[in-house]
């Protein structure tokens, strides 16, 4: 689809926001030099988000032979943004300031068979309430929700197209949400989040080409090539967790046998544990978390299954992630989401040593493979970058707030 001149403009918003919140406080000459603006735009999108408060002047700096520099910083309480984390485990929802700070936490659990569209919905409308009671702040200071949901969506209509963990088929998640949640919502899925919350606050920061790779019992990579989310034509670049690592191998709920998923996902290292030692203490059958805490637990005292498991599950991961390196030459892949974080250090350096034996020399040695360094939930951080994008997207239409492709309003009260 071909940009209009609204859409370049809101990049180039959310672009200098972007970098005013990573360097604050800058001057628009930084701006421009760190964007590839020029300083008459970035003069003007500066100017634009004064006027939103959501940048404040904070004095000026000494410039060489010249006059002196103004500086912009953000204004933290300029607004807040909601992340909504949806996994196929739990619920997790974080509220943040303009300066991308956490104020609020809240979590649901989810159980096996309690993913029905209106189940979560109600989860997910009780975990915004109480961020938003946590912190304390105005109704009219969130400027909107971003919601990350697993599988493939479609981000304009708000609809959850496919989640097949779940078995959802056109799910209208956001028509839903509407009806609980007074803010304005934006949907996509944990792979874009966690790129964005990437580019934004982690590893990929300043990087042109990154893969960020979603460990949890769903897997997928997240793409920024050239410098932005790469989300393909249809919004579903990244499904790598749905690709075929071994042929007429396990049985995937895609459909298919043999997927990245059905190996490294959560699921997929309970049963490299099973089959290694079926009646391990490591592994609890009915539930995820506590096999993959026990199993981290375990690694931290050298404990010879937990050691082996991971190892097997790193061949096969590491045969995934050398495809990936090979396929798109990135500077960057990060270990991203709730096992690559609980299993830390010693699944990352398994994987690194199964990478080389499979990756190509040359882009093998352009590329640095780390676990995510963002010290909070990077999916929920990255739905909240959603909202971010939206409002600023809005901006000229604020005086009423209309529904709009990719967004849902519930009406005022």
């Amino acid at each position: 689809m071909k940009r209009t001149s609204r859409d370049i403009r809101t990049a180039n918003r959310y672009e200098v926001l972007r970098q005013i919140i990573a360097e604050s406080p800058t001057s628009r000459q930084e701006l421009a030099t760190a964007t590839g603006l020029s300083l008459a735009t970035v003069a003007t999108l500066v100017g634009e988000l004064l006027d939103l408060r959501m940048i404040t002047e904070v004095g000026f700096e000494d410039s060489a032979g010249g006059r002196p520099r103004g500086l912009v910083a953000v204004n933290a309480s300029g607004g807040a943004l909601i992340g909504v984390d949806i996994a196929e485990t739990y619920v997790h929802v974080e509220l943040f300031d303009l300066a991308l700070n956490v104020l609020a936490r809240a979590d649901e659990d989810m159980r096996p068979g309690e993913n029905r569209p209106e189940r979560v919905v109600g989860q997910v409308a009780t975990a915004v309430g109480s961020v938003v009671a946590q912190a304390g702040v105005e109704a009219a200071r969130v400027l909107g929700v971003g919601v990350s949901v697993p599988g493939q969506v479609d981000r304009d209509s708000g609809v959850a197209e496919y989640a097949p963990n779940w078995d959802w088929h056109d799910v209208p998640l956001l028509d839903l949400l509407a009806e609980h949640i007074a803010y304005p919502l934006y949907l996509d899925n944990p792979l874009r989040a966690c790129a964005v919350a990437e580019l934004w606050c982690g590893a990929a920061r300043g990087r042109g080409d990154a893969v960020v790779v979603n460990l949890g019992t769903g897997v997928g990579a997240g793409l920024a090539l050239g410098g932005g989310l790469h989300r393909g034509v249809s919004n579903s670049a990244g499904e790598w967790g749905h690709t075929t690592l071994v042929l007429d191998g396990r049985p995937c709920h895609c459909g298919n046998r043999g997927c990245v998923e059905t190996y490294v996902g959560a699921p997929g290292i309970m049963r490299n544990l099973s089959e290694l030692s079926s009646r391990s203490p490591l592994l609890y059958p009915e539930d995820q978390t506590a096999t993959i805490d026990a199993l981290a637990r375990a690694l931290a005292e050298r404990d010879r299954v937990a050691l082996q498991v991971v190892r097997d599950t790193a061949r096969y991961l590491g045969a995934g992630i050398a495809d990936l390196i090979n396929l798109l030459n990135p500077e960057v892949v990060v270990l991203s989401s709730w096992v690559a974080a609980r299993l830390g250090e010693p699944l990352l350096d398994e994987v690194r040593r199964a990478v080389a034996r499979h990756a190509l020399r040359r882009p093998l040695a352009a590329t640095e493979i780390v676990l995510s360094p963002i010290p909070t939930d990077p999916v929920s951080l990255g739905a909240a970058t959603f909202a971010l994008e939206g409002a600023l997207r809005s901006v000229g239409q604020r005086t009423v707030r209309r529904p709009r492709a990719g967004s849902r309003t519930a009406p005022s009260a």
